[in-house]
């Protein structure tokens, strides 16, 4: 039987177009699967090793503020131990999380495919030198996107549960966090990160359609300056070097968004000057 043959981008239906966006997601799903299959198997190594060690006081992240802390001469913030304890109380709740938590993972894990999918599904739209900056495409997104996934885990988490550890209303109150509520925390943090580091991704195809300016992000900078500030002071301890390790990394990406929204512009408009002198 002769292969079904797709038809070019023009000649495309919007239910076309519809059919290609589920086979997109269809794949994209079945890799989350595979990857989360695999991600099963070792499980054990992952929650042990991996989703509980910061719950641990001498993960990394801890280790690394003491130091630093010590070495600046500023008020001791060691972690010497975590007053909580976290508890299952619904019948099926490991069952639960260990499916979910293997998803999220197989998600993680299956990122740069799912990427390569949705350029195959934007790319007909894009001009024949853009087509060319697949591997491009596919090495800067996937490299921001893991990127992200560490800083959430390496900071983000470790913070928000020393803060979340430490923090009582009474010392009549004693922590026991639900699992679900832990891993929840985890998840949302990490793949909130990994997906917040795809900024300048989003933003150059926002302003390739012209939905986004420069000057619109510019325009909008100290309110999410403020917003960066806040999320930093929630998650760090009371001091202002940790405050400022954090926000650092997530300002300097809504920088290079500005900058890559700039030189969007700037491309588009002397394109459309050229296409005039020439035509």
């Amino acid at each position: 039987m002769a292969k079904k043959q797709k038809k070019p981008m023009n000649e495309m239906s919007f239910m076309d177009h519809l059919e290609e966006l589920r086979w997109v997601l269809v794949r994209s799903t079945i890799a989350t699967l595979i990857a989360a299959v695999g991600i099963f198997f070792f499980s054990d190594f992952i929650f042990d090793q991996v989703i509980f060690a910061p719950t641990q006081p001498d993960f990394w992240t801890y280790r690394f503020f003491c130091d630093l802390a010590q070495q600046l001469g500023v008020s001791d913030i060691c972690v010497t131990e975590m007053d909580f304890v976290i508890q299952n109380t619904d019948m099926e709740g490991q069952v639960t999380m260990l499916i979910w938590t293997c998803v999220a993972g197989g998600f993680i894990a299956a990122f740069p495919y799912i990427l390569w999918e949705l350029w195959k599904f934007i790319s007909p739209a894009l001009y024949e030198k853009e087509r060319k900056g697949a591997k491009v495409f596919i090495s800067v997104s996937s490299l921001l996107f893991f990127m992200g996934v560490l800083f959430g885990y390496f900071m983000i988490v470790p913070m928000s549960v020393n803060f979340f550890a430490t923090f009582k209303v009474s010392e009549l109150v004693k922590n026991e966090f639900n699992i679900d509520s832990y891993m929840s925390m985890v998840k949302t943090s990490v793949i909130a990160c990994g997906l917040f580091f795809e900024l300048p991704i989003i933003i150059f195809f926002l302003a390739r359609l012209g939905l986004v300016t420069a000057e619109l992000l510019r325009k909008y900078r100290k309110y999410a300056i403020v917003g960066v500030l806040i999320v930093a002071a929630v998650v760090t301890p009371p001091d202002v070097v940790s405050q400022i390790i954090v926000s650092i990394p997530m300002l300097i990406i809504y920088e290079a968004s500005i900058f890559i929204a700039a030189a969007v512009v700037k491309k588009k408009k002397i394109a459309e000057q050229n296409e005039k002198l020439n035509g």
